[in-house]
């Protein structure tokens, strides 16, 4: 499938689901080794960092170049990048290589690897992999969203709709009495914890229908999900209903909330 730019560039989205996939090879290779040796390092904000993440982010950078050499990249392992820099993109790679690396020394399978196409401030195309599932999910600006299981079988994803009873998805790791007291104006039934971007992966596929988010996060965290859940018919914004923006002077994140549109 053909993902075409502005510029009229095309970029070929299975080769990019290709390198997602290659990068979640290069994570199981160390997930399925004797967990005693995994080493683990921390960076700056205390979050963990493997030779997973590095190696995810080493197949990622080098395999992306190939593919689009004009298309920068912003990943959470990469180096810094300064505004002023960054300020004239057009385009670029938004990637988290390792999303839940807390998820990933737990051994409990809920990480994945995070890519997305950024084009000014807006995701306009992102792909989720799982690793330990070899599942796919990808949605992109006037294709919208798919779910690829067993390497072949591809389903679109469409949020739910007409929901009496709504099911929030959170955090396993985080969660806030923000959290909790935007959550009591939803008809709420049940909570399920999920880690890394499977949880915006359940609410495009309608297992889900909101997830509100409060405390910080980064660009790369959160864009591959964006895509997926807007493309498959969800909103995603600012929890006053604001335009969620990317490529901003910070990347931290604020607030933001991901559901099902009310009226639906």
């Amino acid at each position: 499938m053909i993902f075409e730019l502005r510029s009229g560039d095309k970029i070929d989205i299975d080769k990019v689901l290709d390198i997602a996939k290659r990068a979640g090879a290069g994570i199981l290779k160390i997930y399925n080794g004797a967990s005693e040796n995994i080493q683990v390092s921390f960076k700056e904000d205390e979050s963990p960092l493997t030779a997973a993440d590095s190696a995810s982010h080493k197949i990622i950078s080098e395999r992306l170049a190939e593919l689009t050499p004009n298309i920068p990249l912003l990943s959470e392992e990469g180096k810094d990048i300064a505004y002023d820099e960054r300020k004239g993109w057009e385009y670029y790679w938004c990637v988290d290589p390792l999303d839940g690396t807390k998820e990933f020394l737990k051994r409990n399978g809920e990480f994945t690897v995070n890519i997305a196409l950024i084009y000014k401030d807006a995701p306009v195309l992102g792909v989720i992999y799982v690793p330990v599932t070899g599942v796919l999910y990808y949605g992109a600006e006037y294709i919208g969203s798919w779910k690829i299981t067993n390497n072949t079988e591809i389903q679109p994803l469409i949020v739910a709709s007409n929901v009496k009873e709504w099911i929030a998805v959170g955090s396993r790791t985080h969660s806030s009495t923000e959290e909790v007291d935007l959550l009591a104006k939803f008809d709420i039934s049940r909570t399920i914890a999920v880690g890394s971007s499977l949880k915006f992966c359940m609410i495009a596929e309608g297992n889900a229908h909101v997830y509100y988010r409060h405390g910080p996060t980064m660009e790369w965290d959160i864009a591959a999900g964006h895509a997926i859940a807007v493309y498959s018919g969800a909103f995603m914004g600012q929890p006053d209903g604001e335009v969620f923006k990317y490529n901003k002077p910070s990347l931290l994140n604020g607030s933001f909330l991901c559901s099902i549109k009310r009226d639906n």
